[in-house]
Parts: structure tokens; C-alpha cells; sequence
């Protein structure tokens, strides 16, 4: 349902507040420049530092800038079962076209507890769901078995951005979740390797500043051009790597200041990147032809 090159977008701020007018524009430069769809107040939207009010309020601009001219996947999941159910019902009603719900973290819940609280976030809406398997933040792994269930259980949960790094992993949710389960992913260094195992797109940090060329090298993968999605993957690692020098969305939120697309402010408890790395980000930019 959901494919290609889909954002991770940031959540602009200015002066400790959401930029709002920054963001309209950042959604217009997504959609100018290829990219498949958006998503708001995931990781790099850095939505544990959103209250209530602000990530609603996220969703609701990035719902009235996209326009319905590419979908939006709203972030709204919780380690609180009835706070992901409110942010959900919410954005729904807002219009948004599928949720990105994130496992529970820092309560570690047993697979048991997982099944539970996604089966019950979907009972409460009828968009579509796209589970977000990361235990490096979250603590706990959603094993492939889990997801299997929910798939079977919940007509709504239709795919996974699958974090894990293991590919081995994304193979087992790909064999025994069915056909019409999406696998997406959520490591930007290993889309091109998911998309060969029958993966569908990405959810891209890096597309954040190099919109084009990541949609670019998923749509040229999606039809056989494989020797075009293969280039543009090796063109892409050097500047992925640079994105994840420090903890995301630190480096992606300081290139794009530095390239003039937003403020790089971010929140505490996340700090400015160090010189150290500032001078290997710059190089990386520079040498990718971004500065």
C-alpha cells in the first residue's frame, strides 16, 4: 500500500517552538523533488520531545501541506497503550492516510504484551498501520512470529518499517507475514539489500536533505533497473554513514542547516553535534556536492 521513498521528516524549530511555516515548506520540497510519501513525528521528528499539543498539531500541517498529493503516515505510537490509541484516533480524524506506530519502550514488554497493545490500537481505527521494529531504542525486538499474528488478526496492520538491521530477520517477516505485507525499511544503508528480499520502499532520514536521488534509486530498483539503483546506493553510503555520526536526528538536522533548509535547533536532551564530527559531516556534504 505504502512505497518508494517515504521521509522521515524532521520537526523544525525556532526559538523553542515548531516552526510552522518551515515545515509547510519542507513538505513542499519533499513533494517537489520525488519523495513517495511522508512521515511525521517518527525518530527524526523527534517526537519525545513533542508535547500532546505540538505532535497533533505536526500531523495536522503535514496533513494540510501534502494536500493529498502523497500520502501521509502519521507517528503516533506510545509505550502507553491508551496515549497511542488517543494520538491515533486523532490523526485519523485529521486525515492522515496510515499510522507508524513504534514498539512500547523503556516498560519491555513480552511478545504477549505487544500483540496486545497493537491488536488494540487497531481495533480503535480503521486506517491502515505500519508497526516500527527498532529494540536498538526501544529495547525489545517485535519477533517475526508476533507480526505474523497481528497480521492475520488485524486486517489494518498491513506492514512493518523493519530497524533491526538483520536481514535475516526482515527475510522470516517476509516469508511467513504474506504477500500483502509491506516490508519497509528503516535503515537507509540497507534498503537497496531489503528491496532484493521483497521489500517495498524506505523510510529515509537521509531523504531529508537528498530527496531525489533516494527516491530516485528505490523507483529504479522497483522497475529492474538495477544497475541505476545499484550506483545510487554506493553514490548514497558515504553520506548515510555522515547521518549517523552521532545520534539521528542530530546530523541530519545540522546538514540541513548548514544547506540553509532549516534551523539545525533541536531539543534537549539531544545536544549540538561535536566539532569533531561537525568538520567529517561538512566533508561528507561537500564531497556529495551539497555544499
Amino acid at each position: 500500500m505504502f512505497k518508494g521513498s517515504l521521509v522521515a521528516i524532521v520537526t523544525p524549530f525556532k526559538n523553542g517552538r515548531v516552526d510552522e511555516k518551515k515545515l509547510r515548506e519542507l513538505v513542499e520540497f519533499q513533494i517537489t523533488n520525488g519523495s513517495s510519501g511522508i512521515v511525521p513525528c517518527g525518530t527524526t521528528g523527534e517526537s519525545p520531545t513533542l508535547s500532546t499539543q505540538e505532535h497533533e498539531r505536526v500531523i495536522e500541517i503535514v496533513i494540510e501541506a501534502a494536500a493529498k498529493r502523497v500520502p501521509v503516515i502519521a507517528g503516533t505510537g506510545s509505550n502507553s497503550t491508551q496515549e497511542a490509541i488517543e494520538l491515533s484516533v486523532h490523526a485519523e480524524k485529521a486525515g492522515a492516510n496510515g499510522l507508524l506506530l513504534v514498539s512500547p519502550y523503556y516498560n519491555k514488554p513480552p511478545q504477549e504484551g505487544l500483540y496486545l497493545h497493537f491488536k488494540a490500537i487497531a481495533k480503535a481505527v480503521k486506517v491502515p498501520i505500519i508497526l516500527y521494529n527498532i529494540a536498538s531504542r526501544t529495547g525489545i525486538n517485535i519477533e517475526p512470529q508476533t507480526m505474523a499474528r497481528l497480521a492475520n488478526d488485524c486486517k489494518n496492520i498491513i506492514g512493518v518499517k523493519e530497524a533491526s538491521g538483520n536481514l535475516d530477520q526482515m527475510s522470516r517477516i517476509k516469508a511467513i507475514c504474506g504477500e500483502n505485507f509491506d516490508l519497509i525499511s528503516g535503515d537507509d544503508s540497507l534498503t537497496l539489500p531489503l528491496l532484493a528480499i521483497g521489500g517495498v520502499g524506505v523510510i529515509s532520514v537521509v531523504a531529508n536533505i537528498v530527496p531525489r536521488d533516494t527516491a530516485e534509486m528505490v523507483a529504479a530498483f522497483l522497475k529492474q533497473d538495477l544497475k541505476k539503483a545499484e550506483a545510487l546506493h554506493y553514490k548514497l553510503l558515504p553520506l548515510i554513514k555522515a547521518m549517523f555520526i552521532e545520534t539521528n536526528p542530530i546530523p541530519v538536522k545540522t546538514a540541513m542547516g548548514l544547506m540553509g533548509l532549516c534551523q539545525p535547533e533541536l531539543r534537549l536532551p539531544l545536544s549540538p553535534i561535536s566539532e569533531e564530527n561537525l568538520g567529517k559531516l561538512k566533508e561528507a556534504l561537500k564531497d556529495y556536492g551539497l555544499l
